[in-house]
């Protein structure tokens, strides 16, 4: 009989946040999950930072204008922390469809106030956060707003299909960080993209059709990418002026969400700007033909030449002893537990 490596309905979700509405996006999200389950996706892929927003503004505005500010704090106000209210729900909607779903969300640690990441959750088909993985870099104006991540929240995810995988905008085109995922084995890759790039630069389809085609190429995986789009509250909360409104109402401007298999062909997609959900059947038995061709972390490398080290760890920002005079000051047990990326108090 030999192994079976099987079919899978995968779906990759485009639609516009309810932009800086952590509810109304969180309640968006689950409805779309749901919808995808019923049409019996089993890998379901959501954009860039769809929970709450993107910080798409400084695109548009000046890094400490008024306007960019005021949104950064609602930004921060409605992010999502890891594990909530919001997390709850998109696990019950995970499992209620029977689907592992990869979220794009603004996450922001608990007990602080100003610290973010752009964030991928990855949920199992019975609602559990698998893991998540923070940006590594972020790029242009999210670095006013996101902190990166370190290599404790980078690499493949386990399935009932093989090893999984995302990666978040500009990461897809991180030579490094590609060869990472293929050397993990990922047969099934998730892009989450935001809804549209810079005035002054290529539309975000031609980009995410680039970068997907070429994924599938080196890692002979299927590549679902996952755009946002526009909607008109977004457009209006924006202020961008009457250029900006042009462009972001141009039906290049936004969407490009797409399917491609491991052959670098695409098979669903692209979409316009519209909000809809694409759908392909993905035979995984295609990604070991080509792979016996290319297997760059396998037949086709040279080991002896080429080497890669991650690193897993995260740095130890903050650290309690259990120093007895320390725990004996005033107040000592009134301080707030660390966020869970610190460290737990050391053993003396």
């Amino acid at each position: 009989m030999g192994d079976s490596y099987g079919t899978v309905k995968v779906a990759a979700v485009q639609a516009a946040s309810v932009f800086l509405d952590r509810e109304g996006s969180t309640e968006k999200a689950c409805r779309l999950i749901r919808e995808a389950g019923k049409n019996a996706a089993r890998i379901i892929g959501f954009p860039e930072g769809f929970i709450p927003a993107h910080p798409v503004w400084y695109h548009h505005h000046a890094a400490t204008g008024a306007v960019a500010n005021k949104l950064a704090i609602e930004l921060f106000k409605n992010a999502v922390e890891i594990p909530g209210p919001e997390t709850a729900a998109l696990g019950e909607a995970a499992r209620a469809a029977n689907a592992y779903v990869v979220m794009g969300v603004c996450e922001k640690l608990p007990i602080t106030t100003g610290t973010m990441f752009n964030t991928q959750i990855y949920f199992g088909p019975d609602g559990s956060i698998i893991r998540k993985h923070q940006k590594i870099m972020p790029t242009v104006g999210e670095r006013l707003v996101h902190m990166g991540g370190y290599g404790d929240t980078f690499g493949a995810f386990p399935s009932e299909f093989g090893p999984m995988s995302g990666l978040i905008c500009g990461e897809n085109s991180n030579p490094l960080a590609i060869f990472a995922l293929i050397a993990e084995g990922t047969r099934v890759h998730v892009m989450s993209w935001p809804n549209h790039f810079p005035t002054s630069g290529d539309p975000l389809r031609n980009r995410v059709a680039i970068d997907s085609q070429a994924f599938a190429q080196m890692s002979k995986a299927f590549v679902i990418s996952a755009c946002g789009t526009v909607d008109d509250r977004m457009i209006e909360m924006l202020q961008a002026g009457p250029a900006a409104e042009k462009f972001l109402r141009n039906p290049d401007c936004c969407g490009g969400t797409l399917i491609v298999d491991p052959l670098s062909r695409i098979i669903a997609g692209p979409l316009g700007p519209e909000e809809g959900i694409l759908y392909a059947e993905c035979n995984l038995d295609l990604g070991i033909q080509m792979k016996l061709r290319h297997d760059f972390a396998g037949h086709y490398n040279r080991p002896d030449i080429f080497q890669m080290h991650i690193n897993r760890a995260a740095p130890q920002l903050y650290r309690v002893h259990n120093d007895p005079a320390a725990l004996a000051a005033p107040d000592a047990d009134d301080l707030p537990s660390p966020p869970p990326r610190f460290l737990p108090p050391a053993e003396d």
